[in-house]
Parts: structure tokens; sequence; C-alpha cells
């Protein structure tokens, strides 16, 4: 069971890996605005989605570049709609301690991340993040009054 759980998290990761590696392509979330800090690739000219990327040698115009970054993102979703399948069929129990650890997991991470920052950029980072939660809490929000929407009609 556990090694099923870790095998489709790592499943729904690789999509997200593969869109970095795109120069200049929308990511999952739309394109660079969607990273966490804002920026093109977040990490200059050697981030991951820099110079070094596995595109970078094909010479790709902006519009392969596009049609990658939107195959890509289909298989992303196709990917997670798949991971979404098999984790609804786990015991109720197993999946709030996965959803747990992965939230414990991202605390972490954002604990880490924010003590390598300077004060002004610790604002700003809790800022983003902010910002991030509201728009998270507001896409729930939608999608449960859609659900609604075709019970209204009915």
């Amino acid at each position: 069971m556990r090694k099923t759980l870790i095998a489709l998290m790592f499943a729904a990761a690789l999509p997200t890996v593969a869109m970095a590696a795109l120069p200049d392509g929308p990511g999952p979330m739309g394109g660079p605005e969607g990273h966490m800090m804002g920026g093109p690739g977040h990490g200059g000219e050697h981030g991951p989605r820099g110079k070094g990327g596995p595109f970078s040698q094909l010479d790709l115009t902006k519009e392969q570049r596009q049609q990658i970054g939107k195959l890509m993102g289909d298989q992303w979703h196709a990917r997670k709609d798949l991971v979404k399948k098999y984790l609804d069929k786990l015991p109720a129990a197993d999946q709030k301690a996965m959803q747990d650890e992965i939230a414990a997991g991202k605390q972490k991470t954002q604990a880490d991340i924010r003590a390598v920052l300077k004060p002004d950029q610790q604002k700003k980072f809790d800022e983003i993040v902010k910002k991030q939660a509201e728009r998270r809490a507001e896409w729930k929000e939608f999608q449960a009054w859609k659900a609604q929407q075709p019970q209204k009609a009915q």
C-alpha cells in the first residue's frame, strides 16, 4: 500500500518537472506568473527553465514551445486525474493521512525557504503565500458553486 502511494505521488510529480524544463513555455499554472516567486523559471539563466533545459538544444520557435507546453500541460492534467482516480479508492483515513503529510511537507518547505530569505524578502514571500491561499479558497468556493449548478437546473 505504501509503495503504491509513493509511486503515485512520484508519478504525479514527473510532469511538473518536465514542465519546468520548458524554456518560455507555459507551466501547469499558465506561465511564469504561476510560479511561487513570480519570475520566469525563478532561477535565472541556470534555473530549471533556463538555457540548460532538455528543449534548449532544439532551437524551438515560440509556437513550437507553446504547442509542446500545451501537450505537456495536457499530460500533467491527465496524470493528475489518473492519480486522483486511484487515490479516491483509498480508505478515508489513508486519504486524510496523505493530505496531512503533504500539508506538513509544504509547510516545512515554506519555512525552510523563508529562513533563507532576508527580512524584506520574507515580507514579500508572506504576501505571495497569502495571495495563493486566497486564490485556492476562491477556487474551492467556485468549484462548490459549480457543483451545485446542475442540481438547481433540474
